[in-house]
């Protein structure tokens, strides 16, 4: 999942992006209204934690251009105006969630994967490849009933090639869609990624390799 986080509260923002790369969850900060549609014309983000109060272009207008672009990311509003009159109006606009501040971390990620879920293509909660299973609940993968062990980007990457139904995703799109803006394109990130993926999951490989066009689930 990648997420754009639009918080003009700079410390909250920070936080707010660390403890989402912590969950697999690429995610992109800007500080005012004007930036985030900026870059929500870019990158095609699954979901905006989105302040209402924001500098520049507020938080409602920005929630009204998201749904008039018919942008299919979902909307979850983050804000400190938490009466049932304000989160009517704030779904109103076209908002998908709203969350008051101050929150609970884990209450934020929860919603946003329950966002998540939510998409056209949405798949279930667990998902399963071969003798290779997912819960992407609870962030945990096993291979034929043994639990492997897997850092933050790994099950992002992961998570991706699952979604793809055997379909070949190419390293531009897992890197957009597994890391964040402020990452080098012309990283080996991806290629690293994979290899560790790989020796991780053991034998027989399931990630294969489509020359000169990306990376599917296959068992050969």
């Amino acid at each position: 999942m990648r997420v754009l986080v639009v918080e003009d509260e700079r410390y909250m923002a920070r936080v707010l992006q660390i403890g989402l790369r912590r969950e697999a969850i690429a995610a992109d900060v800007v500080h005012d209204g004007t930036d985030a549609l900026e870059k929500l014309a870019v990158y095609d983000y699954d979901a905006v934690v989105l302040d209402r109060d924001l500098p520049g272009v507020h938080g409602d207008e920005v929630c009204r251009r998201i749904v008039g672009m018919g942008l299919e990311c979902r909307v979850l509003m983050l804000t400190a105006a938490g009466r049932l009159g304000d989160k009517v109006e704030g779904l109103g606009l076209g908002a998908d969630d709203y969350l008051a501040k101050p929150f609970d971390f884990p209450e934020l990620v929860a919603r946003l994967r329950a966002l998540y879920r939510r998409t056209p293509m949405a798949h279930p909660p667990v998902l399963g490849f071969a003798d290779l299973t997912f819960d992407t609940h609870r962030r945990r993968v096993l291979r034929s009933g043994l639990e492997i062990r897997l850092a933050p980007k790994e099950l992002a990457v992961l998570e991706l090639l699952m979604r793809a139904d055997g379909g070949v995703l190419s390293a531009e799109y897992l890197l957009d869609k597994a890391w964040d803006a402020e990452t080098d394109p012309m990283t080996n990130a991806v290629r690293l990624v994979v290899h560790t993926l790989r020796r991780k999951l053991g034998e027989p490989r399931l990630v294969q390799t489509a020359i000169s066009a990306g990376y599917y689930l296959g068992t050969e």
